[in-house]
């Protein structure tokens, strides 16, 4: 196998993690955001228009973000900022004061991965 092959089945491995990844958060969160840049979702979104001359331009703050990017050691942050002057898309997946139906056992069973269970016993 060459070194070019190792490395394509690599990124197909990674891609299909990442795939499998966002459809286990996926109904943790309030928002989808699409650009032409990358894909989020969040849980709170502020969404600016500004008006140019020529185009707008977005400015987009979320908060309790999810990216999607392979590439990055992790895809859960805090914080994150968009500026863009390219479509953007807002989906809302569910309404305000609604709660996520997946819960933290559903998630882990979803992953793959068994969820870590206090233990009580000395």
């Amino acid at each position: 196998m060459s070194h070019l092959d190792e490395l394509d089945e690599f990124e197909a491995k990674l891609e299909l993690e990442l795939k499998r990844e966002y459809t286990a958060v996926f109904g943790l969160f309030r928002y989808c955001i699409l650009t032409q840049d990358a894909t989020y979702l969040c849980n709170r979104l502020d969404l600016k228009v500004v008006p140019q001359a020529s185009y707008p331009f977005f400015h987009i703050q979320m908060e309790d973000v999810w990216v999607w990017d392979k590439n990055r050691p992790t895809r859960m942050i805090p914080r994150a900022e968009v500026y863009t002057s390219g479509d953007v898309t807002v989906e809302e997946l569910r309404g305000e004061g609604d709660e996520p139906k997946l819960t933290a056992a559903g998630l882990a069973e979803r992953i793959g991965e068994p969820l870590a269970q206090d233990d009580d016993t000395i």
